[in-house]
């Protein structure tokens, strides 16, 4: 084990030091999978999985702080799992809870919700509500995006509706509303307006799909699909995946 953890050690050395001078992403997104594959595959029940994933989120916060990535957004709760077995969502809605709790009470990282706030239970919906206005005036501090009851499309719904009624309430006729909706203005009522787009997506437990993750915004964005569950992800995958990144020649398209 000794030898184990001095390799391990010496490689991830080898890591940051193949980092060093690269331009790296100001914006990570991560899509925080595996938690209950986990813990199955410890003979666990799900719940253990996801309190293993709730204590992996200030581990891989402190990393995103060594390297300086001032932007992180973390799927913590999709729309789709507020329609699971009522007894693991009550479990995944605690854990999530706590785990937000926590990342206010290190007054290190500015909390921001990305979901639909009409769609969050109880006590939750609280609790986001309470670290948000926690953090609030940390504006030198790190962005962390918590997204909850999050879905790609929900999201652009929601940003066209929220300029459609902006801009009836000036007056705007319907031909007028047809004739005036860009990107930009749907850009604007995103639930990451005035943020940067993610330079890097990672989702972790070797699935190879977005599920509709920061839909509008990853349209330029890098993917890394790392093999390990969310509960087993070590600062060397992180690492790995912005060593890839670096690697990439990006073209926004062109």
């Amino acid at each position: 084990m000794l030898v184990k953890n001095l390799l391990y050690k010496t490689y991830e050395r080898k890591l940051v030091a193949q980092l060093k001078d690269k331009q790296l992403p100001k914006h990570v997104g991560v899509i925080l999978d595996g938690n209950r594959r986990w813990a199955s595959g410890k003979g666990a029940n799900p719940k253990s999985g996801h309190a293993a994933g709730g204590k992996k989120i200030i581990e891989f916060l402190q990393w995103c702080d060594e390297l300086q990535i001032p932007v992180r957004t973390l799927w913590l709760l999709s729309t789709e799992n507020l329609q699971r077995d009522e007894t693991e969502l009550a479990n995944l809605l605690e854990v999530i809870e706590a785990s937000v709790t926590q990342l206010s009470l290190q007054q290190r990282w500015r909390i921001h919700l990305v979901g639909a706030k009409d769609a969050i239970p109880q006590p939750l919906a609280a609790a986001v509500e309470a670290a948000i206005t926690a953090t609030a005036t940390l504006v030198d501090k790190p962005i962390v995006n918590v997204a909850i009851a999050y879905g790609g499309r929900r999201e652009v719904v929601d940003a066209v509706k929220s300029w459609i009624e902006l801009e009836s309430a000036k007056g705007q006729s319907v031909a007028q509303l047809v004739d005036s909706l860009s990107d930009e203005q749907i850009s604007a009522h995103l639930y990451t307006k005035g943020q940067p787009d993610p330079d890097l997506v990672i989702r972790t437990s070797g699935e190879q799909r977005l599920s509709g993750f920061l839909l509008w915004q990853s349209t330029h964005s890098e993917f890394y699909f790392c093999e390990a569950y969310w509960p087993a992800f070590r600062r060397i995958d992180f690492l790995r995946a912005l060593r890839a990144f670096t690697q990439r020649s990006r073209r926004y398209g062109l």
